[in-house]
Parts: structure tokens; C-alpha cells; sequence
């Protein structure tokens, strides 16, 4: 599997988890607004996640690791 696919499932896998165990956490009658902090609240995670994972395999040029490494 590619790389950039995997990624992708990935951060919607997360997504979904995350917006799922938010709604069920919350009270059950749900309001637009709930949806809506839900969903920022998993679009959140799944963005510093990815953002923390393209850092840690990040290449510099020529394809060797970055001066991190």
C-alpha cells in the first residue's frame, strides 16, 4: 500500500473514532453546535497527527532524513 494511502485511511480512521466517541460521550440530545465542535474537534487531531507524523518522516534533499535525524 502507498504511503500517502495509508496516511489518508489513517487520518480518516481517526476521524471517525474520534467524532464517534465524542458524540457518544455527549448528552444525548444532540444540537447542531455539537456536531459541529465534534467534527473541529476531530479535524483538529487528525491534522496535528498528520503534521506530527510528515515531520518525524520527513526527507531533506536527495531523499536522506532531515537534520533531525
Amino acid at each position: 500500500m502507498n504511503r500517502t494511502l495509508a496516511l489518508a485511511f489513517a487520518m480518516v480512521v481517526i476521524f471517525g473514532v474520534s467524532v464517534g466517541a465524542l458524540l457518544y460521550l455527549m448528552p444525548a440530545p444532540h444540537k447542531p453546535t455539537d456536531y459541529l465542535v465534534t467534527g473541529a474537534i476531530g479535524t483538529l487531531l487528525c491534522l496535528v497527527l498528520l503534521f506530527f507524523l510528515l515531520t518525524k518522516t520527513a526527507k531533506g534533499p536527495g531523499g536522506k532524513p532531515g537534520p533531525e535525524a
